[in-house]
């Protein structure tokens, strides 16, 4: 099943279920209207929109309409918990080999995860609206899982059971700011901005086997200013599985329904593949030739992402971006 939120004037939009080939939508009113709902009673709501899934491939919806991703919000517009993972230990060795910096045999063993902001997500067609271009704008081609309620101390295979939806992520950084609130040593928080998400959300069952060992193995592709610069492969080399994630975060706590846990950068250690954030292409350079070439986003910039099936179609729809400065 895919499901969308469009923008109705509201915090939390209108859900729609899309069609697998993206090409119409249907509301969802006469079951549900908003995604946090479908999430908080997922066992009763989602088998009737699976129905009007169906009926919606078949052609047979009899209020049916093309389906517009310029009017679509973040599939969950706000979240109780954004957790956002750097399961791809890859793009941290290279960010720290960069700057002369060992990686600690732990970050193989332990996940990483930092709690984002959740209550204002960015659409997939938003500007992303920056007070100064001096602060390093970045993008981060992710994936994300949201989960139903899942208790504290669940195994990773348990955590898997309750993934609901996978979402494309935009994870925005302003990396000159980053610096500054790691050495504070208590995380992040003006380094990382309002995150955008891609027009649909999936349901694990839509994406066959690609979708297997906690991992989605399909390429990411993200373009800059029209150019392809990274199709970076989001499954193969991603250190920690979302299960694996998911439990890390409940070690200590409940997690409730509509917590999304993000993989953190899409990261290949062939760099043929390109890159899926500006910062790790930076650190190949510096490896390679002592400094980084590669400058951060500025206005007007364009960012393209998107995933494509092994059909060739679009899996979750594009996130494409202009960055904007404020004044």
């Amino acid at each position: 099943m895919k499901l969308a939120t469009y923008k109705d004037g509201s915090r939390d939009g209108q859900l729609v279920v899309v069609s697998r080939d993206l090409s119409s939508a249907h509301f969802a009113t006469g079951t549900v209207t908003r995604m946090q709902q479908l999430l908080d009673d997922w066992n009763f709501l989602s088998p009737q929109l699976e129905d009007l899934y169906a009926t919606l491939n078949d052609g047979k919806a009899r209020h049916a309409f093309s389906f517009d991703p310029r009017i679509c919000m973040s599939p969950l517009p706000r979240a109780y918990q954004w957790a956002d993972g750097s399961a791809f230990v890859n793009h941290v060795e290279l960010v720290r080999r960069a700057r002369g910096a060992e990686l600690p045999q732990t970050f193989y063993e332990d996940p990483l995860l930092y709690q984002g902001g959740s209550d204002d997500f960015l659409g997939p067609r938003d500007d992303a609206v920056f007070a100064s271009e001096d602060w390093g704008i970045d993008f981060e081609s992710e994936i994300a899982v949201v989960t139903g309620d899942l208790p504290m101390g669940v195994t990773p295979e348990a955590a898997l059971e309750g993934v609901r939806l996978l979402m494309l992520v935009n994870d925005w950084s302003l990396r000159h700011l980053i610096p500054a609130e790691l050495a504070k040593g208590f995380g992040f928080v003006q380094g990382k901005p309002a995150t955008a998400f891609g027009p649909v959300a999936v349901t694990p069952d839509e994406l066959g086997d690609a979708w297997h060992g906690g991992r989605l193995h399909l390429n990411l592709e993200s373009a800059w200013n029209g150019k392809r610069v990274g199709l970076c492969n989001a499954g193969d080399e991603m250190t920690f599985h979302f299960g694996q994630l998911v439990a890390h975060l409940c070690k200590t706590r409940r997690v409730r329904a509509g917590s999304i846990v993000g993989s953190g950068t899409v990261s290949n250690k062939d760099w043929s593949r390109g890159y899926s954030c500006i910062a790790e292409k930076r650190a190949i350079e510096t490896i390679e030739g002592g400094e980084p070439k590669t400058g951060f986003m500025r206005a007007g910039d364009t960012i393209r992402i998107e995933m494509k099936g092994r059909d060739g179609q679009t899996v979750f729809g594009a996130i494409e971006q202009t960055v904007r400065v404020s004044t």
